[in-house]
């Protein structure tokens, strides 16, 4: 996890939140960094984590939560990640390769059904994060790395929010979990379903955290832009959303975070 960011958030994994639901959104760059900052920090927490993975590989995964001081190895095999590997079921499906167990079928099932029913991963999530009685994790954390691919494979967009929809009611409002989800986005973009899936999690976030690529193009000493923004009109309250924007460098083991025209490279 990345201590700057922590500090922007006012969070740490000494006391993590709950019932919160946090939209990673990026446009023109890579917000996959956020991903990671994320998995690591709700591990160290001592959360239970369901990792749907639709964009790399688990060893993947795994270096680079290594560079910041986390081992999914390890994680999985004491019980504390679930791993749903969304490239490797995806192949299996569509080549037949794909193990079912009786009773349960695979997470990714839509994609060799003629509909795009989101129920077998609902259900997947679910069992992975509902606890029994030798638990002792801090609370529940669903993590999606990234949701555009299941509309990329076929998934309708109602389907896909209306599994974020129930996965909201289950591990949010019941089990007084977190969800994390990264979308990919793109304001001038033809892919009218992509920004519909997008606009609607946005009004329903409690959390945004929205990376850009900066408009002048590729530098060396800023990467991009992130704003923050703090959903506060959800709470039914008179006041706007708090909003905050700064730059970022992403270094090999960290990412720092300035204001913008403050990078050490222009000072």
């Amino acid at each position: 996890m990345f201590a700057e960011l922590n500090e922007l958030l006012d969070a740490s994994p000494q006391r993590p939140e709950s019932g919160k639901f946090t939209l990673l959104r990026d446009t023109r760059t890579d917000g996959s960094f956020l991903v990671h900052h994320f998995l690591s920090f709700y591990l160290r927490a001592g959360c239970k984590v369901c990792f749907v993975a639709l964009l790399q590989s688990f060893s993947h995964y795994n270096i680079v939560a290594q560079k910041l001081g986390v081992s999914l190895t390890a994680a999985k095999g004491r019980g504390q990640l679930v791993f749903l590997e969304g490239l490797k079921s995806c192949i299996d499906l569509v080549f037949g390769e794909e193990e079912e167990q009786p009773g349960q079928p695979s997470p990714l099932q839509f994609l060799s059904e003629s509909t795009s029913d989101l129920k077998a991963l609902f259900d997947f999530v679910r069992t992975s994060l509902t606890p029994n009685g030798s638990d002792s994790w801090k609370g529940p954390v669903l993590l999606v790395d990234d949701l555009s691919v299941l509309l990329s494979v076929g998934a309708a967009p109602v389907a896909v929010l209306d599994f974020i929809h129930y996965c909201r009611a289950a591990v949010c409002s019941q089990l007084k979990g977190n969800i994390v989800v990264l979308v990919h986005s793109n304001e001038d973009s033809e892919d009218e379903e992509n920004e519909l899936v997008v606009n609607s999690l946005c009004h329903h976030s409690d959390l945004i955290l929205w990376v850009e690529g900066l408009a002048t193009g590729f530098c060396k000493d800023v990467h991009g832009q992130i704003k923050i923004i703090k959903r506060v009109s959800l709470q039914l309250t008179a006041e706007p959303d708090l909003i905050q924007i700064y730059q970022y460098k992403i270094q090999d083991k960290n990412v720092t975070f300035f204001a913008r025209g403050l990078s050490a490279a222009v000072l």
